[in-house]
């Protein structure tokens, strides 16, 4: 934790914005002590310049709340114009590994740091990535955003993944907790069951979380019920949370929530309710999309002191070091280097930066 976030004490909810530009509303909820971060979505972004207008403002109205964002690759990226790298689906990864495991692992920190270097040069902290479920061929809303059928080249996908996204000063987040590749149902518009046993689960799917160990800096667990393990959904469950991810698989960065405003998590009850029973499981924070109502009422109802180890724990995750602002960003050798070799194994169309560096700098 550098001096710079030392004094941060972010509140333990996550909420969205409506639209380009801040209204009177959201400057309203992010000033709210309850609030601890900003997530952000495609309907938040219509050009680098505004994006960056956009964060710059939520940092004049706090400065201490986490400015993050879904940005993952293939379909899960809300930033796609304007200079953006539309960067592959992880699947594509994995299709690589099989061929080529030196290039796979290498074209995964590129991605990594193509990724996290372009959301910092617009002042975002954080992204949720990587996804870590196992491609069981199953669900349809995990699908391509899996790495891979197999734990183990999961596991060293992603961490060759977050490696790049820490040298651009960026945080992870491993997710769907203990994993949504199983469970066939989507979690945004229905309840998911999975009706394997404790140790199937933790033999395949838990693995990554087992194996990445201290190199996770955050989890997310899934809005899934494991009725042979526990009749609550993964996110709302101390015995997922507690027992196995902080007792057993020693974890002890940040918990999130998957947002609370998804079918999955209905069975909690209305959001107060279910953000409550988040953070008594054990999650730090809790995230709610996509209703402004939901997200006012909570703010209303929510009635807890965040523990200052949990602040601790989240103060972590805002990034490190000076990021580069974009003009910089293409000249910089090591995104230039990624940015090409991703092209070149086909796994980019021409995005990113140029062909050759142009003979004079640019001004910042």
């Amino acid at each position: 934790m550098t001096k710079k976030n030392a004094g941060k004490r972010p509140g333990p909810v996550v909420l969205d914005v409506k639209g380009v530009q801040l209204d009177a509303d959201d400057i309203r909820r992010i000033a709210h002590p309850l609030t601890g971060g900003v997530i952000l979505f495609a309907r938040n972004f219509e050009s680098r310049a505004q994006l960056v207008a956009l964060t710059r403002a939520i940092r004049e109205v706090r400065d201490d709340v986490l400015i993050c964002i879904d940005h993952e690759g293939g379909r899960v990226q809300r930033c796609k114009t304007d200079g953006f790298t539309h960067l592959p689906a992880m699947a594509r990864l994995g299709e690589l590994w099989d061929r080529d495991v030196l290039t796979a692992t290498r074209a995964a920190t590129y991605c990594g740091y193509v990724l996290a270097a372009e959301l910092r040069a617009c002042d975002i902290d954080f992204s949720f990535t990587p996804v870590l479920d196992v491609d069981y061929g199953r669900s349809g809303v995990i699908g391509d955003r899996a790495f891979h059928a197999d734990p183990r080249v999961i596991s060293m996908l992603a961490t060759h993944l977050n490696h790049g996204l820490l040298l651009a000063g960026m945080s992870n987040c491993g997710k769907h907790f203990p994993g949504h590749g199983y469970a066939e149902a989507d979690s945004h518009v229905a309840v998911p069951v999975d009706e394997r046993e404790l140790d199937e689960i933790l033999a395949q799917d838990a693995r990554p979380y087992d194996w990445m160990g201290m190199t996770l800096a955050s989890v997310m667990p899934a809005h899934v019920i494991y009725p042979k393990v526990d009749p609550n959904p993964a996110g709302f469950s101390r015995f997922w949370l507690q027992d196995i991810l902080r007792g057993q698989l020693g974890f002890e960065g940040v918990i999130f929530s998957d947002d609370l405003s998804m079918e999955g998590a209905s069975v909690a009850g209305n959001v107060t309710e279910a953000a409550r029973a988040a953070l008594n499981a054990g999650c730090d924070m809790v995230l709610i999309c996509n209703h402004p109502e939901r997200a006012d009422q909570l703010l209303a109802e929510l009635d807890v002191v965040p523990p200052k180890a949990s602040q601790r724990r989240v103060r972590r995750l805002f990034a490190r070091g000076k990021a580069m602002d974009w003009n910089k960003l293409e000249l910089d050798p090591l995104y230039r280097q990624a940015v090409r070799s991703l092209r070149e194994l086909g796994l980019i169309q021409g995005q990113g930066a140029p062909a050759a560096a142009p003979a004079t700098t640019v001004a910042p």
